[in-house]
């Protein structure tokens, strides 16, 4: 496609232009309009599917709506909340005093398609700290808007969550790295907002955040230093990783030519999730910081005959993550107790965080 072109339709889907209005343009032979034909009218579904997908759908009520469902149905009251990535769903395993939600009862909630995401979540107690984990999370891949598959997070927000864990499986990019490491997220590159695809795009709501907020200090700077710090008391042979994460849209893993361009670009790891969930948690305030379980090497050789599968993801997910589970329910002491001011003074209602970037 001709830059021209793809300037040309973004222009067209950003104006919300009807499908109509093209097919007059575009359906007119020799003077007479061509009859509308079955493919034709899904043409003008698609296009208006695009169009009204660019824009968060849900209203501020449609989050208090499911917190209040999920308040009404359980006693606990989470600090933390813990987004599991591909095969790293054990990590509930580790909670005392488990509760579960399938997410098809919960209101508003999407549903995980994806092997390895057992579309659950659960309230508990890890290493003391209250907490709601999800058990597999959403993705673009599956078709789901951007405003969709962040939407957990939000809901964590009002139920009175200050900090967001984020964990992932991804391909390693360093060289330095081996499969079965973990990489410590220090940044992130969101390739696909660079292209206009970002979870903050529409209408800003104030009472969530700010509508430009910065990004250079997302990942908490505090708790990086005391997973570095946690991680050499457990006296693994390898070290701790630290590096910065690139999100790509998938499904389709990455042509070699490609995971040297990510290369360049500065990446140590690439996959397929996390940056929205970081974007909308540090948009409504919380402290943010987050893992990659390096599952693969990302192929840079044109003569290698190996190939990523997400079945080897998983499997390598399920060696390897025993370890990070470990870690993440040590450092689960180290979070900060809530402070004060940070509380619900009655469901849903967002309280400032103090102290918490």
């Amino acid at each position: 496609m001709s830059f021209a072109l793809s300037e040309t339709l973004s222009h067209l889907i950003g104006q919300k232009c009807q499908w109509r209005t093209v097919r007059t343009r575009l359906g007119y032979r020799n003077g007479h309009a061509a009859q509308p034909s079955r493919a034709s009218e899904d043409r003008q579904d698609l296009w208006q599917g695009v169009g009204s997908s660019m824009e968060n759908e849900f209203t501020y009520e449609d989050y208090q709506k499911t917190t209040e469902w999920l308040l009404s149905r359980t006693k606990h009251r989470p600090q933390v909340a813990v987004i599991c990535g591909s095969g790293l769903g054990g990590l509930t395993n580790k909670l005392t005093e488990a509760q579960f939600f399938d997410y098809s009862e919960i209101p508003n909630f999407p549903q995980s398609t994806v092997p390895g995401h057992a579309g659950r979540l659960v309230f508990g107690f890890l290493n003391d700290k209250a907490c709601v984990m999800m058990q597999g999370r959403f993705h673009t891949y599956e078709g789901y808007p951007l405003w969709k598959v962040t939407f957990p997070v939000r809901v964590f927000r009002l139920l009175g969550v200050d900090t967001l864990v984020v964990t992932n499986a991804a391909g390693g990019l360093n060289p330095n790295f081996q499969v079965g490491d973990i990489m410590l997220i220090r940044d992130h590159i969101n390739l696909p907002g660079l292209g206009g695809q970002n979870p903050l795009k529409g209408p800003n709501d104030e009472r969530f955040g700010v509508r430009f907020p910065a990004m250079s200090d997302a990942y908490d700077r505090n708790m990086r230093e005391k997973a570095l710090s946690t991680w050499k008391l457990m006296g693994e042979n390898r070290e701790l990783q630290e590096g910065t994460y690139v999100m790509v849209a998938g499904p389709s893993f990455e042509t070699v030519a490609e995971s040297h361009l990510l290369q360049q670009l500065g990446a140590d790891a690439v996959g397929m999730s996390t940056v929205p969930e970081v974007i909308v948690a540090w948009h409504c305030g919380l402290r943010v910081f987050g893992f990659s379980l390096i599952t693969n090497k990302v192929i840079m050789d044109y003569e290698s005959l190996e190939k990523t599968t997400h079945e080897e993801v998983l499997e390598t997910g399920k060696q390897a993550a025993q370890k990070l589970e470990k870690f993440v329910s040590i450092l689960m002491a180290s979070i900060p107790p809530p402070p004060r001011q940070c509380h619900l003074t009655s469901p849903g209602v967002v309280q400032p965080l103090m102290g918490s970037k």
